[in-house]
C-alpha cells in the first residue's frame, strides 16, 4: 500500500483507534443468533459459493445449519483450501493442527487441505459445540474460536474476543444470506466472479473492523468486508457485482474521503 492510502486509512479511524488494543463486538450478537436458530433450516445463500456439495453433505450428515456452515468458511478463510493462520489453523473451516484434527480423526496435515475433509471435520466440530451448548449458537461459535475449556457451559458472560469472534461471523452470514432469507431457492449468481478490491491491510483484525464499521458510517449503503489474509494480514475488500456496482462503491468511498488509485 502506498503512503497516502495508508495515511488515509489512519485518519478514518481517527479517535476510535485509542479504543482498539480490545476486540470490538458487533451489536448483540446472542441476540442475532437466537433470531437465526428460529428460521436457520429454512434459509438459502444469496450466491453458489465454492465447494457447495461438500457443504450440503457435512450439513446433512452432521445437523448443523447450511448456511451457518458457509458463513464460518467464509469467515475463517473466504473459502481457500489452503489457508493457513498463525495458530496453525488450517484450510476452509480453519482446524487447529494438530490438537482439534486429531481430535476430529486427522492424523495427517495435509488431510486438512482436501476442502470436503475440512469441511467435514469442522461441521462435526460444530456440531460437537452445539450438543456441549445445548444449541446455543452464540457459545457454540465462541467456543469453536475459543476452544471449549474457555467457555463455561451455560455461561452469561465470555471473553471479549469470543462476543467479538461470534459477531464477525454473523457479519458474514448476513452476506451469505443476502436477501434470500426464507426463500424458495438459493441464488444463482456465482460468488467466485463477483469482483474484488483491496482497500487496506492491517496487522490486527481489530483495525480492520474498526476501519470498516468508519467507513460503513460515513457512508451509509456501502458494503464492505474483511478477511484474514495469510498468516497475519487483515484486508479490508471492497466487493461488487459488476462495474455499475463497483463505480456505485467508489462514489461512495468519495464521499467517505477514501478515494480508489486510478
Amino acid at each position: 500500500m502506498n503512503a497516502r492510502r495508508l495515511l488515509t486509512a489512519v485518519a478514518l479511524c481517527g479517535v476510535a483507534a485509542v479504543a482498539l488494543a480490545r476486540p470490538r463486538a458487533e451489536p448483540n450478537p446472542d441476540r442475532a443468533w437466537r433470531a437465526y436458530a428460529d428460521i436457520a433450516d429454512s434459509t438459502l445463500p444469496g450466491y453458489q459459493f465454492p465447494f457447495d456439495t461438500c457443504f450440503r453433505a457435512a450439513a446433512l450428515a452432521h445437523d448443523v445449519p447450511y448456511t451457518l456452515l458457509l458463513a464460518i468458511a467464509r469467515g475463517e478463510s473466504d473459502f481457500k483450501p489452503t489457508a493457513r493462520s498463525k495458530a496453525d489453523a488450517h484450510g476452509v473451516m480453519q482446524i487447529l493442527w494438530p490438537t482439534t484434527a486429531k481430535h476430529l480423526g486427522i492424523h495427517r496435515l495435509s488431510e486438512l487441505y482436501e476442502p470436503c475433509t475440512n469441511i467435514d471435520a469442522g461441521a462435526r466440530y460444530l456440531r460437537e459445540m452445539l450438543n456441549r451448548y445445548e444449541g446455543d449458537i452464540h457459545l457454540a461459535l465462541a467456543a469453536y474460536n475459543y476452544g471449549p475449556n474457555r467457555i463455561p457451559v451455560g455461561a452469561t458472560r465470555i471473553p471479549e474476543g469470543a462476543t467479538w469472534y461470534s459477531g464477525y461471523i454473523y457479519r458474514h452470514l448476513d452476506f451469505v444470506l443476502g436477501d434470500t432469507v426464507v426463500t424458495a431457492r438459493a441464488g444463482e449468481q456465482l460468488y467466485s466472479k463477483l469482483g474484488r478490491s483491496t482497500l487496506v491491510t492491517f496487522g490486527e483484525p481489530y483495525r480492520a473492523a474498526a476501519f470498516v464499521a468508519t467507513l460503513e458510517q460515513r457512508a451509509p449503503g456501502l458494503e464492505l468486508d474483511w478477511f484474514r489474509e495469510g498468516t497475519g494480514a487483515f484486508a479490508v475488500v471492497l466487493v461488487y457485482a459488476d462495474r455499475d456496482a463497483f463505480d456505485a462503491s467508489a462514489a461512495l468511498l468519495a464521499r467517505a474521503g477514501y478515494r480508489l488509485p486510478d
